[in-house]
Order: C-alpha cells, then sequence, then structure tokens
C-alpha cells in the first residue's frame, strides 16, 4: 500500500486524538460565514519520504498532480505572484483585482541578489550551486522575506527548501534530497498536494543537474485539522488504500526551465473517491 496513506492516516490519527483546540482563541481565518475557523493542531509534524522507493501520492482520495506540478512551476519556474499565470484557482480568494497575490512566492524567488559568479534569483543560484558545489550545505530557497510581508496578501506557508546532497552507488549519480519547512498547514485540504508538489519539484531539479531524487523530509510547524473538517478526515482514514502509482518525469527535458506539466508521466493511479465540497478557512 503507499506509504503516503500511511503517514497521513497516521498523521491525522495523532492530531484528532492527541492535538489540542485554538476553540475560544483570538484566530485569523474564517468561513465563508464569518465565523472562526478553529482547529485542531500538533505541533511539529515531520514526514519522510524516499522517491527511490515510491511517489507520495495518497490514494485514499486523488491528488492532482499535474496542477499541483502547475502550482510549483508558477513559484519557481515562471516565478509568479500572478494568478493570471496559473491555470487552477486555488489562489483566488487571496489576489486583488489585477490578479496579483503580493510580493509573494514567485515574487521572492525571482528576486536578484548578487555573488561573486554574478547576479542571479534564488532558484538560478540554486541550480548553479547544485552543477558547481553540489556539497555545500547552503543551497536554499526562502520566500519569508519579513520587510515585505505587509505586502504580501498571504504570508507563506511552506516557505523554504534546503537542497543537500549525498553519495549513491559507487560510481552512480549523486542522491539529491530536499527538506521542506512549512509554518502552518491545513492538512486536509493541502497536506498530500504540498508533499506531491516538493516530490515533482526534487525530480525536476535532480533531472536538471544530472542527481536522482532521493528523500523529501517534510516540517510542519502547525499542522492542523480544522473542525469543519474533523468528520471527513475521520471518513477518510477508514477508506481502502491501493499502491502508490509511478511517477516519472519525461527523460528527454534536461532543463529546469524546459519542463511542462505535459512532462509528468503518472501511470496506474488508483484511488478512491474525491472529497467534494471541502469547505476552506480564508
Amino acid at each position: 500500500m503507499s506509504r503516503a496513506d500511511q503517514i497521513f492516516c497516521d498523521m491525522c490519527t495523532d492530531i484528532i486524538e492527541h492535538g489540542t483546540t485554538t476553540e475560544g482563541e483570538l484566530v485569523r481565518p474564517r468561513w465563508e460565514d464569518g465565523t472562526p475557523a478553529y482547529t485542531i493542531k500538533k505541533f511539529g509534524a515531520v514526514a519522510r519520504y524516499d522517491l527511490r522507493e515510491e511517489f507520495p501520492a495518497l490514494t485514499l482520495r486523488r491528488t492532482a498532480l499535474k496542477s499541483a506540478m502547475d502550482e510549483v512551476l508558477w513559484i519557481y519556474q515562471r516565478k509568479s505572484n500572478n494568478i493570471h499565470d496559473l491555470k487552477s484557482h486555488i489562489w483566488d480568494a487571496w489576489a486583488d483585482e489585477t490578479g496579483s497575490i503580493g510580493k509573494a512566492y514567485g515574487y521572492q524567488i525571482g528576486q536578484m541578489s548578487h555573488y561573486p559568479q554574478g547576479d542571479m534569483d534564488q532558484m538560478d543560484k540554486v541550480l548553479y550551486d547544485l552543477e558547481h558545489t553540489p556539497f555545500s550545505r547552503r543551497i536554499i530557497t526562502s520566500t519569508y522575506t519579513f520587510a515585505d510581508l505587509s505586502e504580501m496578501n498571504l504570508y507563506p506557508c511552506a516557505y523554504s527548501c534546503t537542497y543537500n546532497v549525498t553519495q549513491g552507488e559507487p560510481g552512480g549519480p549523486l542522491v539529491l534530497n530536499l527538506v521542506l519547512n512549512q509554518r502552518s498547514q491545513d492538512i486536509l485540504a493541502a497536506n498530500n498536494w504540498n508533499v506531491c508538489q516538493y516530490a515533482i519539484l526534487l525530480m525536476m531539479v535532480a533531472q536538471s543537474v544530472g542527481m536522482v531524487p532521493g528523500e523529501l523530509l517534510h516540517v510542519i510547524a502547525d499542522a492542523h485539522i480544522y473542525d469543519r473538517h474533523v468528520p471527513i478526515v475521520k471518513e477518510l482514514i477508514t477508506r481502502e488504500q491501493f499502491p502508490a502509482p509511478h511517477v516519472s518525469l519525461n527523460p528527454e527535458v534536461t532543463n529546469f526551465y524546459d519542463f511542462t506539466t505535459d512532462d509528468l508521466i503518472v501511470e496506474g493511479y488508483k484511488t478512491g473517491p474525491q472529497v467534494k465540497g471541502i469547505p476552506i478557512a480564508v
């Protein structure tokens, strides 16, 4: 069965059975009817996924992998902060009349900095360092820029990536690993979406620099289930689990900036029925 399903079910059970509630506290999110959106939360949820073993997609319900990839490309490849450059509508609630979400996500990745090797933005520097100094311990992107927070329509949730290279098989390619740090996560709506996004990002970057995608380590500071999501989650984690799908990339693409969602190959993705009408707190 899919290891991602097992990790998700264990995480949800732990939150529901051992988490603490924010009910009655001052919280920012609201439901569509204006009432406060309270959560059951756990501090410090950590999950580890090895992409050499399987792709970490849930089978309890389907994760829209190409849409997840499109959002990752929007941030790290197109470096955009405008929803008009994004095919899905997940950011619509945070966009202004021009489509901008403020100085957030892709805007931050695209900011130029000066280095001895020349001027580069965050993603270009990652690719440069992996090519030239792969064992550096400083290969990081971060979208949490304090000076710009007041001009972001939503503070970044998944805010930093740390790339770390390890030795693979003797004489074989190096292994690229990734730590995703997340300050906050809506477990039902976003957990596997984010996991699959950054697994795909890891795969694309690894292929671009001639490495093998290895482990994705996901660290969530505030892992929470919203009060109106609890019954949905309880039903979801009782469902039948299936083997993980086989997910790969078009092997002919070796430039990070050439990938499109058409280059994502998904095979054997058997899932339970989709959960529709999940209320989203804004």
